[in-house]
């Protein structure tokens, strides 16, 4: 089933916004749970109460992010641990993490193992950046990001991990991806997750196209045969917006 994911980052700034923007959402999903699976990632203290509206609706919930180890003397950070069970999904990898605050490919890898860890679903970010694009350079510089953020998973792990190919360079700047060069990129992941757990269970990892998706590209994703879903960013923040994703891809995976 593909996976509409919506990262809302650090918006918005209000509780009542938030719960708002979720019940905006709740009905679509609800009408398409059975072609698309939909989860939400809001801020860390927005969790609470959006969990409580999200309750029996079948629409999942996730975090942004998570440290590596299960506690301790971590000031500031938060544990799979304290995640589990009442998030199904966390984002693990985003640019604006690497870039901003200087997450390493390490890094990613112990998170990775630790959410798996505590049977969570993971949705492992990568991607290049715009010198990396115009040099050439993509392939080799998603195919390093994927080998090493899957460096301590294995086969058992396919089912709960999803990747998602967001070129650095279409993250909040409304220029997306060619769908050709989407297509190739994540078929380069693919083949590079079966070379690391088997060819068999990496079919069972999602792969997501995500960088400045909205309700008038996001078709032209979808409808890519090696692609499973969206990772939306700012389109998300807006309820009619990010249905209009829902309803689409539920509409062209329908058609399969």
């Amino acid at each position: 089933m593909p996976l509409v994911a919506a990262n809302w980052k650090m918006n918005p700034n209000d509780a009542g916004d938030a719960l708002d923007l979720v019940r905006g959402v709740l009905s679509v999903a609800r009408g398409h749970a059975d072609r698309v699976e939909v989860a939400i990632f809001p801020p860390f203290p927005w969790l609470l109460s959006i969990s409580e509206v999200l309750a029996e609706s079948g629409v999942k919930l996730g975090a942004q992010d998570c440290f590596w180890e299960t506690s301790g003397a971590y000031t500031g950070e938060v544990s799979p641990a304290m995640l589990k069970g009442w998030c199904d999904w966390v984002i693990i990898g985003h640019s604006e993490r690497r870039i901003v605050l200087g997450e390493t490919d390490e890094m990613v890898a112990k998170k990775t193992v630790a959410a798996l860890g505590c049977d969570m679903g993971v949705i492992m970010c990568v991607g290049d950046r715009i010198e990396q694009y115009e040099a050439g350079s993509s392939d080799q510089v998603v195919e390093a990001q994927v080998t090493a953020g899957l460096a301590n998973c294995s086969a058992d792990d396919s089912a709960r991990l999803v990747i998602a190919y967001e070129p650095v360079w279409a993250i909040g700047t409304g220029k997306s991806a060619d769908p050709e060069h989407a297509y190739r990129t994540m078929r380069l992941i693919r083949r590079v997750v079966g070379d690391l757990i088997g060819a068999g269970a990496a079919k069972k990892v999602r792969v997501l196209y995500g960088g400045s998706v909205n309700s008038s590209n996001v078709e032209s994703f979808v409808e890519l045969p090696l692609c499973d879903g969206v990772l939306v960013g700012g389109a998300s923040l807006d309820a009619a917006e990010f249905a209009h994703i829902v309803k689409v891809t539920a509409e062209v995976y329908g058609h399969r």
